[in-house]
């Protein structure tokens, strides 16, 4: 103990960062099928966290030597800004967009996330782009990078703080599309009994990352990094994504 308090006043004397004992943790919301709760509900810890991203990161984690202990939580703006402001916590799924670059360190790409336009299944819509879009109302997810993705470009959407609401929403007509995953989106209809949905615009395909806290150690970061290259070239992401 003496000699574990003589190291730590050493260390912050010579201006030094101690690494974290504490495993890192990461930290995520229900995105079916990349991330979600083995029950369903919005919190979750550990072995209850599912789905093709969290899988991916405890193998990642166990290839690395790094303790991770993986944690779900609503909603999606908490988890980011806790992972912002505290040293030791990561963010997955994360789409790295130019405005994100600077916020976090960076291990990936982890899945891909293609991003649509969604109209029920029977609607006579047809965009032949984005800006067609600007007719129509549209429904997403606060705080999510499609919303965002949309907003930046001078259309509006109307938010809401569950990506459910928004396949509620247009199925009785209350909003005309809805900016999502195309594979999240059809998992979150679904539970909604919600099976015709169409494409009607093809907007992105997002890289997702985990996101961890700036002071993150550069090592931990390339140990994470590595173990994820080497898990690729090995087939096992792919083995882990034919699962979902």
């Amino acid at each position: 103990m003496l000699l574990l308090r003589f190291m730590t006043i050493l260390a912050l004397t010579c201006g030094l960062s101690l690494a974290r004992a504490e495993p890192l943790v990461l930290l995520t919301e229900n995105l079916p099928p990349f991330n979600m709760s083995v029950s369903g509900n919005n919190f979750a810890r550990d072995d209850n966290v599912t789905g093709i991203s969290a899988d991916i990161l405890r193998a990642v984690c166990e290839r690395a030597e790094v303790g991770c202990q993986l944690i779900l939580r609503f909603p999606w703006q908490r988890v980011y800004q806790q992972t912002l402001d505290e040293v030791g916590y990561g963010l997955f799924s994360t789409a790295r967009t130019a405005e994100r670059e600077g916020l976090f360190k960076w291990v990936g790409p982890i899945a891909r996330n293609e991003w649509v336009l969604f109209a029920k299944g029977d609607s006579p819509i047809q965009l032949t782009g984005i800006e067609d879009a600007r007719r129509y109302r549209i429904g997403g997810y606060k705080g999510d990078a499609k919303t965002q993705f949309l907003l930046d470009r001078g259309l509006e959407v109307q938010t809401a703080l569950r990506d459910i609401e928004n396949v509620r929403k247009l199925e009785r007509g209350q909003i005309d599309l809805w900016v999502t995953s195309n594979q999240a989106g059809r998992f979150v209809a679904r539970q909604e009994g919600v099976e015709n949905l169409r494409v009607v615009q093809h907007l992105h395909t997002a890289e997702l990352y985990l996101a961890l806290n700036l002071q993150t150690p550069d090592e931990v970061v390339q140990k994470l990094q590595k173990a994820l290259d080497s898990l690729r070239a090995g087939g096992a992401l792919k083995t882990i994504e034919a699962r979902y």
